[in-house]
């Protein structure tokens, strides 16, 4: 696909700069969202506000928790769904908001895990999804075709782990540790790609270009915490 957009006779001479700007743009959001979230979570844990998350007598959460870690999901959809009808500074309102519930559930992990854990598995996915989106953005292999497939397995994912946070199997949450850790790597590449089509289409201009950064720095963004997150719970020692 991203040949066919190359070829075309309607490609700008300033293609490449005009690329380069959008995917600049993507990652400029996605580290921006990923400070955010740090911050928000290492002051929430910090602050010993993470507690007003949870129901001390239960150990669960209570209804704030339940916001918190459920409400990211509703942002999203929102974000997706909306993407055509929201300005964008409603679209960059909710990133932010998104960003800081994810860093208000995220806090508990400073519970869980030592500090020198959680900055090895930060340094570890960062390496993993570097050398990922660049293979992604470089390969001149279609990997859309593995996206549908890598996508059912984020939705399966996903579900898995909501009914293994009624049931607590361990064993589990090793499986699905670990296929998150293919899945998410995998779709790191294949979003990689799709964004580089993105940038190299002279058809999207303007405010959709904006909104179409923004959401793919989103879309990075879930990828990495994901990944993080996995990894985070395949290889961390536990306290």
């Amino acid at each position: 696909m991203l040949n066919q957009i190359l070829d075309r006779p309607t490609v700008p001479a300033d293609a490449k700069p005009m690329a380069k700007e959008f995917i600049s743009n993507v990652f400029l959001y996605m580290f921006g969202a990923l400070l955010i979230t740090g911050v928000t979570s290492w002051w929430f844990a910090d602050s010993g506000l993470t507690l007003n998350l949870y129901n001390l007598e239960t150990g669960g959460l209570n209804l704030l928790g339940y916001l918190v870690f459920f409400g990211p999901v509703g942002l999203v959809f929102l974000m997706q769904l909306g993407m055509n009808r929201l300005s964008y500074q409603v679209l960059a309102f909710l990133f932010i908001a998104y960003s800081v519930m994810l860093g208000m559930s995220l806090s508990a992990i400073f519970l869980v895990y030592e500090l020198g854990t959680i900055a090895g598995a930060f340094f570890s996915t960062s390496a993993a999804f570097g050398v990922m989106a660049v293979l992604g953005y470089t390969t001149k292999t279609d990997l859309s075709k593995f996206g549908s497939i890598l996508y059912m397995g984020f939705i399966g994912i996903f579900v898995a782990a909501i009914i293994n946070w009624f049931i607590g199997s361990s064993m589990l949450d090793y499986i699905i540790s670990m296929l998150g850790v293919v899945v998410f790597t995998g779709l790191t590449a294949v979003e990689m790609q799709r964004l580089k089509w993105i940038a190299y289409d002279p058809s999207l201009q303007g405010l959709t270009r904006k909104k179409l950064a923004l959401l793919g720095g989103l879309r990075l963004y879930i990828l990495f915490i994901n990944l993080f997150i996995s990894l985070l719970s395949l290889f961390g020692g536990r306290d």
